[in-house]
Formats: C-alpha cells, sequence, structure tokens
C-alpha cells in the first residue's frame, strides 16, 4: 500500500511538472513572436504625430525635420542633416525597440513613404539620437580644478569588502571605462619580488596586494577610454623615504609624457580641466609631511603581514576596535608627519617625488575652523563623512568659502566594511569636488552618483553652480538648509515601456502571467526639492502604458537628480527590479524621450527602454 501510494504522489508531480512547462512554453512562444496585446498609443503621440504629417497617415521627411527642431529642439537644420542622423541608426542597428519594425525597415519606409504612426513611436523609442541627455562635452572647461565635481573613487584597487577581499587593477580599469577621473591608491613598503618593492594593499586588513607597478600601467593604458580629460591619482603614502625615489622613476618611466609636472611648488589656483587634457596627476603630501611611524614603515619580522591585532584589532575589546579603526581612518586623511630618528630622510630622492606632486594634500590637523581656512597656496583636504557631516552642522559656510579655491575629499567611513557608500549630497551641497566611493558595490548612493556624472557628456568633471564657486552679496554663501523660493518646474510624463520581453525569460517576474509594472518617478536634491511619485500598476502586460504626468517644484534644479524606476508589483513580498536610472535635471532635453534602463549593478540593459516626455519651465523672477 504504501508503494503504491508513493507511486501516485510521483506521478502526479510528474503530471504537474508537464503542464508547468507546458504553460511556460505557450508563454514563452507568445512572448517571443510578440502576440501579446499591446494597448493603444498614448493621446500625446497621437496628437503630435497628426499635427505634424498634417492629418495624414505618413509623416514625410520635412515634417519629420519639423517636428525635431520645433517640438524636440534639436539643432538641425536641413534635411541633410535629418539624414545622416537616420543614416547613423542603420549603421547602429539599433534594438531597443521589441516590435517587429527593425531600425533597418524605419530607415527603408523613412526613405521611400515617411514614417507610420507605429514607425515614429519606435523611432522616437531609438535612444541613440533620442536620449534624455547630451552627449557631447558642453560645460566651460577653462575654469581652475576647484570648480568642478569630479568622478572619485575611494581604495580604487578593491574588489570587494574592506577587510578580506583581493587588490587587484582589474577595478581601476573598470573604474576608469565608466569615466571615473580619482583612482586612489595605498602604497605600502614590499619586501616581495613580485611587487617591486612597492605594494598597493588596505593596510592593517586581510586584503592581498597587488604590484604597483601592475595598477600604474593599468592607469596609463585605460586613463582616456572614456575621457580626455585629466585622471587625477591620490597616493595613500605609507612608505619609507628610501622607496619614493623609486615610485619616482616608476611613475615617470610607465606615464611618460603623460605625467604632469607643475611648474611650481606654491600653486595659488589650480589649472583647468581643459589644460590638463591627456594627462595624468598626482595628489598627495609632500614628503617632509608623509606620516613615517615605526609602525608603518618597518616591516613585520619575517616578512610576514600583521597578525590580526597588528592589522584591525578584530578580536580585540569593542573599545580598542574602535580606536583601531578610527586609526585606520586617519591614515586616510592627510596627517602632520612623525618621522622616526633611524629613517632620516634622502633629501635628494624626497626632492624627486616631490617633483611630482601636483595637488598638495594639506594639514588636517586642529579645530575644524583652521582646517578650512583658506590660504594664498591652494591644497586638498580629506576628511571621513562623519567629519564632513559634523562640519556641515557647525561649519557650513566655512566648508562653502575652502571649496571656491581649495579642494576637499571626503571618503567613506571605517565602519563601511562592506564597501557600502554615503548620500553624495553630503559633500555636493557644500560644493565638495571629491566624493570618494567605493565603486565595486551596488546600491542607491552609487547610482546617484552614475546619475550626477552622466551630466556634460560623461567626461567625469561637471562644472559647479556658480553659487557655490562665488560668494554672493554682502559676503554671504549658499545655504542648503535655506534655499531659495521656486525657480523652476518639471513635468514629467511617463508614456510606455518597451523591451523587458527581449531582456528577461516569460518566468522572471511572475511564473503563469505576464509583468504587473509600475513606475517610481523621484526628485534628489536639496531637502526642500525631494519628492516621489509613482504611476498605477499596468496588470498582465509586458508592454505597459501608463500616459501619466507628474509635476516637481524646484528650488535647486542644477543639483537635483531624477530618479526613475521600474517595479513588478508582487502581492505579499517585496515588488521585483525591472529597471531603474537617475538623471541630472539640468541636463535635460525637452520632449519625447526615450530613456534607457540600467540593472541593480549599474550596467545597461541591451532592449529596457521608456518613452517619455520632460518640460522644464523656469518661472520669471518678481
Amino acid at each position: 500500500m504504501k508503494t503504491e501510494k508513493n507511486s501516485g504522489s510521483a506521478s502526479k508531480g510528474k503530471v504537474r511538472k508537464k503542464m508547468e512547462t507546458c504553460i511556460i512554453k505557450v508563454l514563452n512562444f507568445s512572448t517571443k513572436k510578440g502576440d501579446v496585446y499591446k494597448a493603444e498609443p498614448p493621446l500625446d503621440l497621437k496628437e503630435a504625430f497628426s499635427k505634424f504629417a498634417r492629418g495624414e497617415n505618413q509623416m514625410k521627411k520635412d515634417q519629420l525635420l519639423r517636428f525635431m527642431v520645433e517640438h524636440q529642439g534639436e539643432n538641425i537644420s536641413t534635411i541633410e542633416d535629418l539624414d545622416k542622423i537616420v543614416e547613423k541608426f542603420l549603421q547602429l542597428g539599433s534594438s531597443c525597440s521589441s516590435t517587429k519594425t527593425s531600425s533597418t525597415r524605419i530607415v527603408d519606409v523613412y526613405r521611400k513613404q515617411g514614417l507610420s504612426l507605429n514607425d515614429f513611436i519606435d523611432f522616437l523609442l531609438l535612444g541613440d539620437f533620442n536620449g534624455p541627455l547630451k552627449d557631447e562635452v558642453h560645460h566651460d572647461m577653462d575654469a581652475p580644478l576647484s570648480h568642478y565635481f569630479m568622478y572619485t573613487g575611494h581604495n580604487s584597487y578593491l574588489t570587494g569588502n574592506q577587510l578580506t577581499s583581493e587588490s587587484s587593477d582589474e577595478p581601476i580599469i573598470e573604474a576608469l571605462k565608466q569615466g571615473v577621473r580619482v583612482i586612489e591608491l595605498d602604497l605600502w613598503p614590499s619586501k616581495s619580488s613580485n611587487n617591486d618593492g612597492i605594494k598597493v594593499v588596505h593596510g592593517r586588513t586581510f586584503t592581498t596586494s597587488v604590484p604597483v607597478s601592475k595598477c600604474l600601467q593599468s592607469i596609463k593604458d585605460y586613463a582616456f577610454h572614456k575621457s580626455d580629460y585629466p585622471v587625477i591619482l591620490t597616493l595613500e603614502d605609507h612608505l619609507t623615504p628610501k622607496h619614493h625615489d623609486k615610485f619616482a622613476k616608476m611613475a615617470t618611466e610607465i606615464f611618460g609624457e603623460t605625467l604632469y609636472f607643475p611648474e611650481t611648488d606654491h600653486l595659488t589656483e589650480f589649472p583647468s580641466p581643459e589644460s590638463l587634457k591627456k594627462r595624468i596627476i598626482i595628489s598627495t603630501k609632500p614628503p617632509k609631511e608623509c606620516r613615517q611611524s615605526a609602525i608603518i614603515s618597518k616591516p613585520v619580522p619575517n616578512g610576514r603581514e600583521p597578525s590580526e591585532e597588528e592589522s584591525r584589532g578584530l578580536e580585540l575589546p569593542s573599545s580598542v576596535a574602535k580606536l583601531k579603526t578610527e586609526d585606520r581612518n586617519s591614515s586616510d586623511e592627510d596627517q602632520e608627519d612623525v618621522n622616526t630618528s633611524d629613517n632620516k630622510p634622502n633629501q635628494q630622492d624626497a626632492r624627486q617625488y616631490k617633483h611630482l606632486i601636483a595637488i598638495h594634500g594639506g594639514k588636517s590637523k586642529g579645530s575644524m575652523k583652521n582646517r578650512l581656512k583658506d590660504d594664498i597656496k591652494v591644497r586638498r583636504l580629506s576628511l571621513s563623512e562623519k567629519k564632513l557631516k559634523s562640519a556641515s552642522e557647525s561649519h557650513g559656510a566655512d566648508l562653502i568659502r575652502f571649496t571656491q579655491r581649495n579642494i576637499l575629499r571626503v571618503f567613506p567611513k571605517g565602519e563601511r566594511v562592506q564597501s557600502s557608500n554615503f548620500r553624495p549630497y553630503l559633500g555636493w551641497l557644500y560644493g565638495v569636488q571629491m566624493v570618494a566611493f567605493n565603486m565595486q558595490g551596488h546600491g542607491k548612493s552609487l547610482r546617484l552618483m552614475r546619475g550626477m556624472f552622466k551630466a556634460n557628456g560623461g567626461c567625469g568633471y561637471v562644472k559647479k553652480p556658480e553659487f557655490l564657486i562665488r560668494t554672493l552679496p554682502h559676503e554671504e554663501v549658499f545655504d542648503p538648509k535655506k534655499p531659495p523660493s521656486v525657480k523652476q518646474i518639471l513635468k514629467v510624463k511617463v508614456y510606455k515601456g518597451d523591451g523587458w520581453s527581449l531582456d528577461f525569460s516569460p518566468t522572471d517576474f511572475d511564473r503563469f502571467s505576464p509583468p504587473d509594472f509600475y513606475t517610481e518617478v523621484s526628485i534628489v536634491g536639496v531637502p526642500a526639492d525631494c519628492d516621489k511619485n509613482k504611476t498605477r500598476v499596468k496588470t498582465d502586460t509586458w508592454y505597459p502604458v501608463w500616459d501619466e504626468e507628474f509635476e516637481f517644484k524646484l528650488r535647486v534644479p542644477e543639483l537635483a537628480l531624477l530618479r526613475i524606476e521600474v517595479k513588478d508589483k508582487d502581492k505579499g513580498k517585496k515588488d521585483d527590479f525591472a529597471g531603474q536610472t537617475c538623471l541630472p535635471i539640468s541636463e535635460l532635453r525637452n520632449g519625447f524621450r526615450s530613456v534607457p534602463l540600467y540593472d541593480r549593478k549599474g550596467k545597461k540593459y541591451k532592449s529596457v527602454t521608456l518613452l517619455m516626455r520632460f518640460k522644464l519651465e523656469t518661472l520669471n523672477k518678481l
């Protein structure tokens, strides 16, 4: 009896599994064939098509040109200009639309009889020309470096967490490919023959090391892969004086003519990004101010790596471990020198190393008021996120005045062992140029960082707003806690989404039915500008059409970001992620725009796209 019962259960299980497989195959077939129901095109799109096509069923070349100029604000004037744009898509073979109309067919139809309404909508979804942002550098790049936000990495060589992950040049390469312009290396003496006498490693942790020469070579090879604007190499220098000459020789030989040598040791103003194109710049504390304690400079006996207690106090009482963490943070900050009696600096070596340093790290001891004191000579100061937050509460105006001429770098607190990041606005609102982030992770903060640096053609340098660069009348400075009245109104309309059926399998969201998508649209910026809205849920469709508009009042649009995230609604559990992007509002292009979405880690989907409309209205000044 028992055998028969088990046999019956097994048989039912096989039947159930076969039915599930059959349903999935049906869903898969219908999705791939494009037979899933698609809603009617939004009214706005139909009206725009009818207006510029003069009520006809086809939009001719001259009519499309008029639409591009008058409605989209494109800077083209002739049909020949338009032909060049269209031909570009034929070469690219864009695949961002999941309809049967390919980019090749759109071009053929355009050449012969013009675009139908559906062709017109597919044309708008081709994001290579119709994206939400300008794709070229358009900010003034002739101002001093201190006038720009810079795309900045923290511990750029780490592949994972801050305690036990491997060090490699691969994260550096990836960061440079993404447009990061500030790379950080921690330099330590090494007895290993594989490390050229100098290793890159996160000190007092269990992370592995990587030879400095390998990192420098990768920086040279990929520095200008994404952008021609300068790469700044910030060094956390734990080297003994005898290693400085070795590093200087290595950097000079590897970087060659791309290495920038400052004309003077006492800059009163930083050079501009434009004047430093295709150059690599070194920033650290001059050697006579380098921290040279016996613990740092002397190798551990027998060439072994530090013990657990020496590394970070992991198994010491919590109070001691906290002190260890704070000490590790303080080494990240610029510190005054602590010379040892048996390690007298070699003056010739020190001068050679010193001549490489274009951006000097400054002292960070004393009161915050003293640290932020402006001087004739410009410098870079480093603070932890904790100290910046404290300073913003008590010395906000001093922070902004300091960053008008000098460079401030802010790095994650030591407790972020999983390589998480803080909210970048903590720095941006006070003019901090180098908000240093762990690029190997992911999360909302990193999405904001990537969103900010999509501005200015993604070159890695974003000009700060004038109110952060110049002193206001009566010697006042910008106060993020007291923003001005509303300057602009942003209207965002979410029409439709497309491409999920190409980038996801039929069961990625719901096992037996199409997804239930909705879109969240939010503003991130000064507290007074922050707002959030979301569309209705569109059930059981891979091709959602929402056709909903949201309005946002902006007081400081220059620093505001638009966050967009699509989710699949799930009853009784967390909604599924279906794509996201983040866009700088000051850079948005008006009109109908194709907005590509990205996965959690910031990788662009091949096909997933939203069709949206942006309208930014500036209010009349009274």
